[in-house]
């Protein structure tokens, strides 16, 4: 079985910025999963995306994040990015 590769980035938001970062995140692709945890560090969302999930599919998952912007002012935002199956070709 071969293992997936990957890289996780850890981002710090206020509540305020919450919903416009995880939009960006969605908007550049190639992501994996989204993690969201509160200031003590508990995961409050956790969402699974895939390429195919787009539109309507991801209506839920912001009205989740609008919601919970409201509740505290300070979250990390776990991204798990799926890198590029090939590396880019060296010339």
């Amino acid at each position: 079985m071969s293992q997936e590769r990957g890289r996780i980035e850890e981002l710090q938001v206020s509540g305020k910025q919450l919903l416009g970062t995880l939009k960006r995140i969605v908007r550049e692709g190639n992501v994996r999963r989204v993690v969201v945890k509160n200031a003590r560090g508990r995961t409050v969302l956790d969402i699974p995306l895939s390429a195919s999930l787009v539109g309507a599919a991801l209506l839920p998952f912001w009205a989740a994040v609008g919601g919970l912007a409201a509740i505290a002012a300070s979250y990390t935002v776990v991204v798990e990015r799926a890198d590029d199956p090939k590396p880019p070709a060296v010339i």
